[in-house]
């Protein structure tokens, strides 16, 4: 008996169909176009001109991350517009506190059988983000494989790259004892920590569907995705200025652990939690988790996306401006004298961190 002659569409991979997907994105990767890049998809890889993007004396800064364990709440809620704003956030935001502007962004998708509808919807909400962090997406490669998914799973990294002139980077090495913490305002539980509260949903069986009245009527679910905060065209000004000492991402760790990546020896932090409300959706997630409070700091932003330092001269002016920080941040802490680390202090606690944050890695 003669076998069938197979095809790789047999083997589960449709090339027409990882075709048809670049046709229909291809005009959301162009509406991402900057000085510097045409942002068209196509060929083996994306091209940037330092030059036409301004820079003289350019240091290129890149950062790598994805979205995480939030995927599986997108998964399940059907619910894909926000979760590219997420990888895109990650990857712009840990550029920003070097002073970076991100100017480049690919990202990796990969499922076990490609929908081009949710493939679509997620590259849609990839170039959003990359809109609202002012850089292009000039390339990226979605990966169709049979096996390595579950059938409807996807999984996400994203890849950028930024600029800044060399004397602007931000080091953090001129921080100071005296000088002032600024919290900029989180949207959310952004990307970090849903290990953990797919866990207290999981024992709770919450209804992800369910409204919240104390958020507008808001679902449980649409409250746990909202897409992380972008906070490039909020501070990139203020670091051209001058006016910017130094920047922490608050990503998973918290205040705690994100705010020593960025001092200097002998500076210690101290933030106060009663500066300011911990959001709803944090409360929800304490109560239904049991959750102790310093596993809280330091597992969640606890409404603190990205912690600014400045001199104390600076921080009137900075909060006084109306188009950085409306609405969005506040005193949170200082700095002291003492060895690198960070103090969280409030009505529930104090917790200190004074490790060799030297070492740390980057991620």
């Amino acid at each position: 008996m003669s076998q069938k002659p197979l095809t790789y569409a047999d083997a589960g991979v449709s090339i027409d169909a990882g075709n048809a997907l670049v046709k229909t994105i291809g005009p959301l990767a162009r509406s991402t176009a900057r000085p510097g890049a045409t942002a068209e998809l196509g060929g083996f890889g994306g091209i940037f001109d330092l030059k036409a993007a301004g820079y003289s004396d350019p240091l290129l800064v890149a950062a790598n991350d994805g979205v995480g364990t939030k995927l599986k709440l997108a998964i399940e809620t059907g619910r894909h517009e926000g979760v590219g704003i997420d990888l895109v956030a990650m990857c712009a935001n840990d550029l920003i506190v070097q002073g970076a502007e991100p100017l480049f962004f690919l990202d990796y998708y990969a499922t076990g059988k490609l929908g081009n509808e949710v493939a679509a919807a997620v590259v849609a909400s990839i170039a959003e983000g990359c809109r609202q962090a002012g850089c292009a997406l000039i390339g990226g490669e979605t990966a169709e494989m049979p096996g390595m998914y579950a059938p409807g799973d996807y999984d996400l990294a994203g890849f950028c790259v930024g600029a800044v002139e060399r004397d602007q980077v931000l080091t953090g090495a001129n921080i100071a004892p005296g000088d002032l913490i600024l919290g900029l305002a989180s949207s959310g539980v952004h990307s970090n920590g849903f290990s953990l509260v797919r866990r207290i949903i999981a024992e709770h069986s919450w209804n992800l569907e369910e409204p919240l009245p104390s958020e507008g009527g808001k679902t449980l679910g649409e409250m746990l995705l909202e897409p992380t905060r972008i906070y490039v065209r909020q501070l990139l000004p203020a670091i051209q200025k001058g006016q910017i000492k130094g920047l922490a991402h608050i990503t998973g760790g918290g205040l705690l652990e994100n705010i020593p990546r960025v001092l200097p020896e002998n500076c210690h932090a101290v933030v106060d939690t009663g500066l300011w409300d911990l959001p709803a959706i944090f409360a929800l997630l304490q109560e239904g988790g049991n959750v102790a409070p310093e596993e809280l700091a330091r597992t969640f932003n606890c409404g603190i996306g990205m912690a600014v330092i400045v001199s104390e001269d600076n921080a009137d002016e900075l909060l006084s401006d109306q188009y950085l920080f409306t609405g969005a941040a506040q005193r949170i802490g200082r700095i002291e004298a003492g060895p690198r680390g960070c103090t969280v202090q409030g009505k529930a606690g104090t917790w200190n961190s004074t490790e060799d944050w030297s070492a740390t890695h980057n991620a």
